[in-house]
């Protein structure tokens, strides 16, 4: 498919695949992109790849995110006590927004809802192997229902307070979990939660906890920082 002198200003793509897609003799000014597997690739601008460049300032504006990669016990340990930390940081500064949303994404309850259940899906399901991972009060992704997930586990809940103290049940399971791994333990392998038929390390697991985890403090922090005008 090609564009050629098309007017797309103020396009929107969400949710889209764009691998490969090249964008020559165009006018990109104020384009906004948020990839969050970008770590992973390459993006290319005016032959430069950018992606180290983005990683090295996002982890600038977010200490300790580097630790993300860790990949023994005790470098896990740290990781996670930087993720937890900073999200006691931005906390506070949510209060009266929780259930704003920006753009039409996400708010800041649901955004901690989700990371309720990415703990469920990566520690308590994949993991630990329980049966049936999931807490009621998680916030599925969007694909979760049209993929045959069922949304029958799920229900609102009845305030943001409730909404913390579950999700501080949760950081507290994978900071039990980590306190006593084992690097034996993190090269054991489990059924991918996701496709089962496939087989991944205990610490591609808690990597994808840590990613969600940064991940969604950074949209979280964003559109905050929307909401109050910023």
């Amino acid at each position: 498919m090609e564009f050629t002198e098309q007017d797309l200003s103020g396009a929107r793509f969400a949710r889209c695949l764009l691998p490969g897609a090249v964008i020559r003799g165009s006018d990109v000014t104020g384009m906004e992109i948020d990839d969050p597997h970008l770590h992973q690739g390459a993006l290319w601008v005016n032959g430069v790849d950018v992606v180290p460049l983005v990683e090295a300032e996002v982890n600038r504006r977010f200490p300790g995110r580097e630790l993300k990669s860790a990949t023994t016990p005790d470098g896990l340990r740290k990781a996670w006590a930087a993720v937890e930390e900073a999200w006691a940081a931005v906390l506070p500064t949510a209060a009266g927004a929780e259930e704003v949303s920006v753009d039409g994404e996400w708010t800041f309850s649901q955004t901690l809802r989700h990371l309720v259940m990415a703990t469920n899906v990566w520690l308590h399901g994949a993991v630990l192997g329980r049966e049936q991972p999931f807490h009621w009060i998680g916030q599925p992704h969007a694909e979760y229902e049209s993929d045959g997930g069922d949304m029958t586990i799920f229900r609102e809940p009845a305030s943001y307070d409730e909404v913390l103290t579950v999700r501080g049940e949760h950081q507290a399971s994978v900071r039990d979990y980590l306190a006593t791994v084992t690097a034996e333990a993190l090269a054991e392998t489990r059924p991918h939660p996701w496709a089962p038929e496939h087989r991944i390390t205990v610490l591609h697991c808690l990597h994808v906890i840590l990613n969600e985890e940064w991940q969604h403090l950074r949209y979280a922090v964003r559109d905050l920082q929307k909401a109050a005008g910023g």
